[in-house]
């Protein structure tokens, strides 16, 4: 009896417990005031990452490049001046290396080697030659998400470290007619480099550039090009696995492709640069798979993205590491397409972006965030504030899984953990809002506080997405709820 009694009161307990739980309203697992909570516990890590983002120093060398032979005649090649500086640069132990005023013509990429900083005086400018055969042997490095070996970027650097460009000069890459008749026919190189990386081929044996490859050293292919020309364009500036970086002051225009794009490298700093450029694919500054990476006071106005975080594509980057901890202020951006965006090859990951203080002259969508169901990954805990948008053709804010390149996988994106506050936007001609996820992967957890928008021409989108918060937002002067 005492048992049974025993037994029967462990079941009113349960019971009651049970009542008690379903009776009382439980506040939302995403709340306004938990999502505030969340940003403000975000943008505390903030000091920490700057703290260790520390800008590379130099000993007290210096080697002019005309004490090399170069000349800046815009016509004599200065390509051996400038390497035997670097290299003497780099046994001194390192330095900087000076371009005086004057118009210096590389037949070929630089290669720039650790503990050198090169520094370009106020009236100088370095450019490039159109001839691809001069950005050969081939080199590693990740094309538009998918590491193979391509032609040389003309700015290269692979697993250096303490490396800077800097001053009041200008690195032209001369590029416009080239990229732009490359482009024409590239589609098939970008598709066979797509199905390697979605098959998982070894890198060694995605040979692009001239289809050779010597990777000993013995002047003999290794047995993995095809000897043919491939039209994948070489970026203007890459870091490939480098850290301590710096890019300072210096005017960046007519890439023949990406324009600055640091790959696998940490401790970045790039500030109070100007990028220009001439055709599509033109990104401007393009982190990729890079982590503690700062970048402000820049202005970049591009025919594509002119900011883009990017962390690989498809099958290719799962197994690869992502971004992470970036800081984006204080810039100044006018795009044709995304001024400020995530993707789309972001299939290793991205997080901790935070980005505040930007002013964003133009585009077709001023933030956008974007993938196809190719690519797999996740982007999570991202912060925006305090930006200023002038205008934008077809969306403000827009989250899209249907970025084009698609090649039928269903591998969708994770989205979560957005906080976006302090936006003004003056115009969008279409839609203010397009939050689109998918219905197996809906975009999830979106604070949107403190947004105005001035004028909209179309009514917001939003389908499979949860958790969406918005708080003072108003759109043609009327307040928006959901």
């Amino acid at each position: 009896m005492i048992i049974r009694h025993l037994y029967h009161l462990q079941v009113f307990a349960i019971l009651a417990f049970l009542f008690f739980q379903c009776s009382v309203p439980s506040e939302p697992d995403f709340s306004y005031q938990k999502a505030k909570l969340l940003e403000a516990e975000g943008w505390a890590k903030v000091p920490a990452i700057l703290e260790r983002i520390v800008p590379p120093t130099f000993i007290n060398n210096e080697f002019i490049i005309t004490d090399f032979g170069a000349v800046g005649d815009s016509l004599t090649n200065s390509l051996p001046a400038i390497t035997r500086a670097i290299d003497m640069c780099h046994e001194a132990g390192g330095g900087k290396i000076v371009v005086p005023p004057g118009q210096f013509f590389m037949d070929g990429p630089i290669h720039m080697k650790s503990n050198v900083h090169i520094y370009l005086s106020e009236g100088s400018r370095i450019f490039f030659t159109s001839d691809h055969t001069k950005y050969l042997p081939a080199v590693k490095v990740r094309w538009e998400g998918t590491v193979c070996y391509n032609f040389s970027p003309l700015i290269y650097a692979y697993q250096q470290t303490n490396i800077a460009i800097t001053g009041e000069g200008e690195i032209d890459g001369a590029a416009k007619d080239w990229s732009v008749e490359w482009r024409k026919v590239q589609k098939p190189e970008k598709d066979l480099l797509r199905q390697m990386g979605n098959d998982t081929i070894p890198v060694e044996q995605r040979v692009f550039a001239n289809g050779f490859l010597d990777l000993d050293g013995d002047g003999e292919d290794d047995g993995y090009g095809d000897g043919k020309l491939h039209y994948l364009r070489p970026s203007l500036v890459v870091f490939y696995e480098c850290e301590n970086i710096l890019l300072d002051g210096v005017s960046f225009k007519n890439s023949p492709f990406w324009t600055v794009h640091p790959v696998f490298s940490k401790n970045v700093t790039i500030r109070n640069i100007n990028v220009f450029g001439e055709v599509l694919n033109d990104d401007g500054i393009d982190p990729d798979s890079s982590e503690d990476v700062l970048i402000e006071g820049c202005t970049v106005v591009t025919h594509d993205d002119a900011i883009s975080i990017k962390a690989g594509r498809d099958q290719d980057a799962w197994n690869r590491s992502g971004s992470k901890n970036i800081i984006i202020r204080d810039n100044d951006l006018l795009s044709g397409v995304n001024a400020l965006c995530i993707g789309s090859e972001m299939s290793g990951g991205v997080m901790n972006v935070f980005a505040e203080n930007n002013r964003i002259a133009g585009g077709k969508h001023a933030l956008n965030f974007k993938c196809n169901l190719d690519r797999g990954g996740q982007v999570q805990k991202v912060y925006l504030r305090n930006t200023e948008i002038e205008s934008c053709d077809e969306a403000m804010f827009i989250f899209r899984m249907d970025y084009h390149g698609y090649r039928g996988n269903h591998f969708p994106t994770k989205f979560n953990d957005f906080f976006v506050s302090g936006i003004t936007c003056e115009k969008v001609e279409e839609k203010p809002f397009k939050i689109v996820g998918v219905s197996d992967e809906p975009i999830s957890r979106v604070l949107l506080d403190d947004i105005k928008v001035g004028e909209a021409g179309m009514d917001s989108e939003i389908e499979f997405a949860s958790d969406i918060v918005f708080n003072e937002v108003y759109v043609n002067d009327e307040k928006v709820n959901r």
